[in-house]
């Protein structure tokens, strides 16, 4: 009987748990919605609800195992989204709204919080986003949320804290966009001092894996899970989902595509671009460190514009769509207004270019058949992913091993052998690499003496397919490219 091991993933629509065991068969899972709060640049959630449907969630799962196997839960790890905070009291109870990670109220504030301290940022390779955390723990601070009795806390050390039942550390991963060093693994209190955020609100800070608590008799009671059983600290979603490819070999790539589009991989140095728009991750294991972004396009603008669609479905109508590939319109997908990798611009705003002019996502649903723009935005998408290699590769980041991709849009067939095409390269999909999948490997590794992370990895990791380009489109493909690159060169969003 082997050991199992329950990942936690809170997203933005949703919480997944997985229950794996150490070989990787997914023993039971379950999910529950989220519910967001949009109002301009500001993005909400209810902290209360992370803890309450990820508990729903987790007694759903466990509920299904058989009742031998209950006890041969051995440890816990949990995700969240990068970059969203609140604050907690001192048993680590929400206090205020969860500021999630596109939440742009604070963005006035980048520009000072990359003024505190330059060098060290430059040092890290990266320029504090208007969307990052620290930015966002300045304007709580100016705003008098972080009294006497509250502290700032990210996603996972809420749930984790509810778990334990006391305030947690958190993990450098989940810490990064708060602004904490992950080269000396420090807190800036010069930096944090200069924007008025005093140091003691934020928490500890460990290395993912790192066992936070036990879970208490209370939450034995909500969900099932045996009371008594380790809390590892986690990662972000980002790494998560890296973790669930076992993409951890130097040079390998794993793109997410969910809502938005993240891009991480494996290199021995931190990588530093001209922009800053990348930033590096420290790897639990072996000195690497996992550099990549995160864009706001993704499979979130199809939702958008056609919110009833399936998006693994329609693949079978797209392959329909044959001559009329190269009159697809080119599109940069955006929801909102902003992007952040592979370019920063605050300003940026989406558009489909039809007949030369510019529109709206939704001014463009107006005008194209479904399937017409269904396939914009994928195509979109897919020039935003090669965009981004290109840039790590110009960043001097060696991107010849595997690419492996999760996401929701990794089920659509026909979008995963565009972007296989257009890239001209193959792509592993797993057949289980969500983010809870990933934390339940970084469990696994925590909680087994003396194992190493890529082998275990490895082990729990199970490939479902993988996607070959076909060189008679390269031509093609090359050309939408060209023109997708020529169009942001025009808008001056990227150099020549």
């Amino acid at each position: 009987m082997t050991a199992l091991w329950v990942g936690i993933d809170l997203g933005t629509q949703s919480t997944k748990v997985s229950i794996v065991d150490d070989e990787g068969s997914v023993a039971a899972s379950a999910s529950l919605p989220l519910v967001s709060h949009r109002d301009g640049e500001r993005h909400e959630q209810d902290p209360a609800e992370w803890i309450t449907q990820a508990g729903a969630a987790l007694a759903s799962a466990v509920g299904s195992l058989a009742a031998n196997s209950v006890n041969r839960i051995a440890g816990v790890s949990i995700c969240a989204t990068s970059g969203t905070v609140t604050t907690v009291d001192t048993v680590g109870h929400p206090r205020s709204p969860g500021i999630m990670y596109d939440d742009a109220r604070a963005g006035a504030l980048g520009r000072e919080a990359n003024d505190a301290d330059p060098q060290r940022w430059a040092r890290l390779g990266y320029r504090i986003q208007p969307t990052w955390a620290l930015p966002k723990i300045a304007w709580l601070a100016r705003n008098g949320l972080l009294t006497e009795d509250r502290w700032v806390a990210h996603q996972s050390d809420v749930l984790a804290a509810a778990m334990v039942g006391t305030r947690v550390a958190s993990d450098w991963s989940h810490s990064l966009k708060s602004g904490y060093d992950l080269g000396e693994l420090e807190w800036p209190v010069g930096a944090l001092t200069t924007l008025g955020i005093d140091p003691a609100k934020l928490p500890q800070v460990v290395a993912p894996g790192t066992e936070l608590g036990q879970s208490d008799v209370r939450w034995a009671e909500l969900t099932g899970l045996p009371a008594g059983t380790p809390i590892f600290a986690g990662m972000t979603d980002g790494c998560a989902a890296q973790l669930g490819a076992a993409t951890l070999g130097l040079g390998d790539w794993h793109t997410v595509i969910g809502t938005t589009m993240v891009l991480k991989g494996v290199t021995d140095r931190i990588i530093i671009d001209d922009a800053g728009a990348v930033y590096s991750h420290r790897a639990p294991h072996d000195g690497l460190w996992f550099p990549g972004g995160a864009s706001s396009v993704g499979a979130g603008a199809i939702t958008a514009a056609l919110p009833s669609i399936d998006l693994a479905g329609v693949s079978t109508r797209l392959s329909a769509l044959g001559d009329r590939l190269p009159t697809i319109p080119s599109s940069y997908p955006l929801v909102g207004t902003g992007e952040r990798f592979p370019v920063i611009r605050p300003d940026a705003r989406g558009f489909v270019t039809i007949a030369g002019v510019d529109h709206s996502l939704e001014a463009a649903a107006k005008l194209l058949d479904p399937d017409s723009l269904i396939a914009s935005i994928m195509l979109g998408i897919a020039c935003v992913e090669r965009l981004s290699f290109d840039m790590m590769a110009r960043s001097g980041a060696a991107i010849d091993g595997t690419l492996s991709s999760s996401g929701g849009g990794s089920k659509n067939e026909w979008w995963t052998q565009l972007r296989a095409d257009l890239l001209g390269r193959s792509i592993t999909i797993p057949r289980s690499a969500e983010g809870s999948i990933g934390m339940a490997i970084l469990a696994a590794w925590a909680g087994t003496s003396g194992a190493a992370l890529p082998e275990t990895a490895s082990r729990m990791s199970i490939v479902g397919s993988v996607i070959e380009p076909r060189s008679e489109n390269s031509a093609q493909w090359n050309d939408r490219y060209d023109e997708f690159v020529a169009e942001l060169i025009s808008k001056e969003w990227i150099a020549a």
